[in-house]
């Protein structure tokens, strides 16, 4: 079984149950469609969860699981990964990936010039943010206007960086 990350869970919110999940890429109709997810934790035995509701919250998405119904037992759940089985995402789209997909690609500028692997991609309010890690690291803004060609096969991402942001990350 090939598990991948989906996000992870963050704080309770409120007093019935709900979490905060960081770093889905995926809508709540598309958590509801997959429905069962894997729960890990460094120092907790894997567990099954299955989801009651997903609603959207701002950048992040706020979830409720079947059995999680108090403060207390989402407590228990922070800080955990949320997996699911690769074969039982929904196909992104062309041109589109997901996180886990797009984390270690080459990064290279269109004129070939390799700037190095694609680390982290962070979430902001406005646009997502990939960490491109070589000697240095650059901050790369994931917007149609830089990112101009997205290659899985190849293993590749070709970005046409703006205007100074070399020289500024240097």
């Amino acid at each position: 079984m090939s598990l991948v990350l989906i996000g992870r869970l963050g704080r309770p919110h409120g007093v019935h149950g709900e979490m905060l999940l960081d770093g889905c890429d995926l809508t709540p109709l598309e958590l509801h469609d997959i429905g069962r997810f894997t729960w890990q934790a460094a120092r907790a035995d894997d567990r099954t969860l299955v989801l009651r509701t997903a609603r959207p919250a701002h950048t992040r998405m706020l979830l409720a699981f079947e059995g999680v119904d108090t403060r207390e037992s989402a407590s228990e759940l922070t800080g955990g990964s949320l997996m699911v089985e690769r074969d039982r995402l929904p196909d992104p789209g062309p041109g589109h990936a997901y996180h886990f997909q797009l984390i270690g690609l080459e990064v290279r500028t269109e004129d070939g010039r390799v700037l190095g692997r694609l680390a982290d991609i962070v979430a902001t309010g406005a646009h997502p943010i990939y960490v491109v890690r070589c000697e240095r690291e650059l901050l790369v803004p994931a917007v149609p206007e830089v990112v101009r060609r997205l290659d899985l096969e190849a293993g590749t991402l070709t970005v046409a960086l703006p205007a100074g942001l070399e020289e500024a990350m240097g």
